[in-house]
Order: C-alpha cells, then structure tokens, then sequence
C-alpha cells in the first residue's frame, strides 16, 4: 500500500514541485496540499495521511502550532518538518511540537524521498548534528540519570548508531543484523525510555 503523503507550504513553487516528486514515486501517494495551517487544520484530520510535510514559516499560525493541534487529532500520522532553519530553537521546538523528523528544504529531493520512507517505518529522520543540537536544548525531566541500565548492549549499540545519524539500512549493515531486526530492537528502546520518537531517544541516551 502507498505511502499517503500530504503537504503543508506557503511557496506555491516548491509545494507543487513536492507535488510532482511524489506523484513520480509509486510507492507514494499525493492525498492533498495546502498554503497555510488554518485550512490544514480543518481538512486534514478527515484526510488521515500517512505522512505530513510541514514548512515552519507559514503565514498566520506557524508550522509548529499547526503541528502541536493536529497530533491529538492524529496521533499516527507523522510529520516532518521542511525549513530553511537549522537553529537549535526551531528544531527543538518542532519536536516538541510532536513532528518526527526535521529537513532542510536545500535537501536533495532523493533525501526527502528516504525520509519519507524512513518516517513511514518509525523512524526520525534528521541528521547527526541536528540530533545533537537538539539534545543541547532538551530539558531535564524526571527520567533517572541511568536510564539507559534497562537497555541490553544490543540495544544500546542500536541507539548509539541513532545518535550519530545513522538510518536503519545503515544500522542493519554497521551490526550485521536485519533491518526489521533493528526496527525491533527500536520499538524495545522506546517502551524502555518511555520515549515517543528516535529523536527522544536519542536526547535521553546523550543527556546520560
């Protein structure tokens, strides 16, 4: 089944040639587009996308508020934010929004293809840097400084290999396991970290 896919922009230019790499793709399935958050905050939760690629700057309400009403609406769809800010603020205040990943929108179109696919399968796509800026701006909760004991070693090399940007074909390669092994071993890392998402896991696993 494809992969539907709905996006949010304001740049009529861009969001149209987002429209045109998706509708080349079988694996993907255009659902809707829209060129503000008020107008995707009444259509979308009717629409139930897979995926949602989200711009931060947007005209009247930004990304990242549409993001933060749109997921108890939509609790499985996941959304990754497209900008042109790498600044800590924008990236962890998109997360904390609920978004699953975050992408430069000077990402080559063959990047924002595997992120899509990436995020489909649970992960959170974002690079290693990124990740770590992140972490730098993730304040302490009430999770116990060993909150990596629980992880066996397996899982603990499975989320070392996140944190440094690995996706899960390279993690796969990296430990000489399955790629649905990995997405295993990931699904067991957040039950233990009480984590929503890799980026949270990751932020956990560094902030120890």
């Amino acid at each position: 089944m494809p992969i539907s896919i709905a996006i949010v922009e304001d740049d009529a230019r861009l969001r149209e040639t987002m429209v045109r790499m998706i509708e080349r793709q079988k694996e993907l399935q255009f659902v809707a587009s829209f060129p503000d958050a008020e107008s995707a905050l009444k259509e979308l939760p009717n629409l139930e996308p897979n995926v949602i690629l989200m711009d931060i700057n947007l005209p009247g309400m930004n990304g990242m508020e549409c993001v933060r009403q749109l997921k108890p609406k939509m609790p499985k769809t996941q959304v990754l934010m497209l900008t042109v800010y790498e600044d800590t603020d924008s990236v962890f205040g998109a997360l904390s929004a609920g978004a699953s990943g975050y992408l430069l929108k000077r990402a080559h179109p063959q990047e924002l293809l595997e992120a899509i696919e990436e995020l489909s399968q649970g992960g959170s796509p974002m690079s290693g840097h990124i990740a770590r800026k992140v972490v730098q701006s993730f304040h302490k909760d009430k999770q116990p400084k060993d909150a990596t004991a629980a992880l066996s070693a397996r899982e603990e090399q499975v989320l070392r290999c996140l944190a440094s940007g690995y996706q899960y074909k390279e993690i796969a390669e990296e430990l000489g396991i399955g790629t649905e092994t990995v997405r295993t071993y990931i699904r067991r890392i957040y039950e233990k970290l009480h984590a929503r998402s890799a980026a949270e896991a990751v932020a956990k696993y560094l902030q120890n």
